[in-house]
């Protein structure tokens, strides 16, 4: 598909995530058939205000690339600002603006789904995003505030009206945040109906979720987000299907460990040893979700992982005992 000049080169999609899509898990992912990529959220206000941290959120890499680099903020004047710094300061292909997380410190200032409250408003801040950006403009939304305010459709025209070159569409409510189901069912017939590419965003967890979903939307990407999180072959099995219609089997536990390894080694490059180790108790323990003994590796990096050494000795004892 075309995001406005920007091609895309496949169905699978990263989906932004605060605190784990930064550029090494980009760079990561890349290499396992993802064909756009986003990175964490900035703020406009960290940026205009010159916060240090902000600024490190836009690091780029000419792997990662197509990018999409996702700003949120709920005062045009700021965020046009916001959008001088980036095309003077950062290499990327598309901007993509959120207005999607429902997250409370984010909506309670304006921004992310709290826009979707406000059409109106809304049409008007992101035609002044669209004309201050010399890059394609993308949204990310969800299917309203509320049950009881579901308004996607009229939010999807406005943004097509405003000049957004492709919309994602998460399908939960705000309300909702992350708990019971994405209701795919709710978006059939959208696509029908729209002149921009469409993504589709929540619960991908395995293949069949993307064949699924896909199926009911007709969309043309699919964003993979929280399901991939340590289950990176997740991205290679949607990417094959949807380009061959081969369905690749499960990743093994050896595989998940060299996946594990060469992740991590990306995270301390990037986050130094300090805070790459602590990134990682979080993180590494994911790629063993589903496997025997699973909770005890999660303890053990959790409790006992301090150093980079300390997690590949880990890593390298679990392969050694998988080679006896």
């Amino acid at each position: 598909m075309f995001i406005g000049d920007v091609e895309v080169k496949g169905k699978v999609i990263l989906g932004p995530m605060a605190g784990v899509t930064s550029l090494a898990y980009r760079d990561f992912l890349k290499d396992f058939g993802v064909a756009l990529s986003f990175s964490e959220m900035i703020s406009d206000c960290g940026l205009v205000y010159g916060n240090d941290r902000t600024y490190e959120y836009f690091s780029t890499s000419s792997k990662d690339v197509p990018v999409g680099l996702q700003l949120f903020g709920s005062d045009e004047k700021i965020t046009t600002k916001a959008i001088e710094i980036l095309e003077s300061n950062a290499s990327y292909q598309l901007l993509d603006i959120n207005l999607g997380c429902p997250v409370t410190k984010v909506v309670k200032t304006g921004a992310g789904s709290a826009w979707l409250k406000d059409p109106t408003k809304l049409y008007s801040y992101m035609s002044s995003v669209v004309k201050a950006s010399h890059k394609p403009v993308t949204a990310k939304i969800r299917l309203g505030w509320d049950s009881g305010s579901i308004n996607f459709k009229e939010v999807v025209a406005l943004l097509e009206k405003a000049g957004v070159s492709a919309i994602t569409v998460h399908a939960r409510t705000s309300r909702q945040m992350y708990s019971g189901q994405a209701d795919y069912l709710a978006l059939k017939g959208l696509k029908e109906t729209m002149t921009v590419p469409l993504i589709i965003s929540g619960d991908i967890f395995t293949l069949d979720d993307a064949i699924k979903a896909i199926g009911i939307t007709h969309a043309d990407g699919i964003m993979v987000a929280r399901g991939g999180l340590g289950n990176p072959f997740l991205v290679t099995q949607i990417d094959t299907y949807f380009r061959t219609g081969e369905r690749l089997t499960e990743s093994t536990l050896k595989q998940q460990i060299e996946y594990a390894r060469k992740f991590a080694s990306a995270l301390f490059l990037e986050k130094g040893n300090k805070v790459g180790t602590i990134q990682c108790r979080g993180l590494i323990p994911q790629f063993f979700k589903g496997f025997p003994g699973y909770k005890k590796i999660r303890m053990e990096i959790a409790s006992n992982i301090k150093s980079p050494d300390d997690l590949f000795a880990l890593l390298n004892g679990m392969d050694r005992r998988m080679s006896l």
